[in-house]
């Protein structure tokens, strides 16, 4: 029988979250996704990225950070509670972990 995977409320996953490169895990990068599903402080991901977050929004197998026109930039899949993963366009592996308050 078929499980339909749950998309998790934007609340659940609000709150600051910790991105390195899987090849470069000293380089840190410390976002905040807010539960109106804006991001701050990804500034540094503008590096990684096509261009710097503005916004997210939960899918049923992970998360999607967008730029300022709404289009998906990059998707991150579940590995884990609190731990997923993403490829770059430039194919950078990145790491999101959500941050112990």
């Amino acid at each position: 029988m078929a499980r339909s995977l749950k998309l998790a409320d934007p609340s659940e996953l609000a709150g600051k979250w910790q991105v390195t490169l899987q090849d470069k895990p000293l380089d840190v990068c410390t976002i905040e996704l807010n539960a109106s599903q804006t991001v701050d402080g990804a500034e540094c991901l503008s590096a990684w990225l096509s261009e710097q977050p503005t916004g997210w929004f939960t899918e049923p197998d992970g998360i999607a950070l967008t730029g300022k026109e709404g289009a998906k930039i990059v998707f991150f899949s579940r590995q884990g509670v609190g731990l997923y993963r993403g490829t770059s366009k430039s194919g950078l592996i990145i790491i999101l972990k959500r941050k112990v308050q």
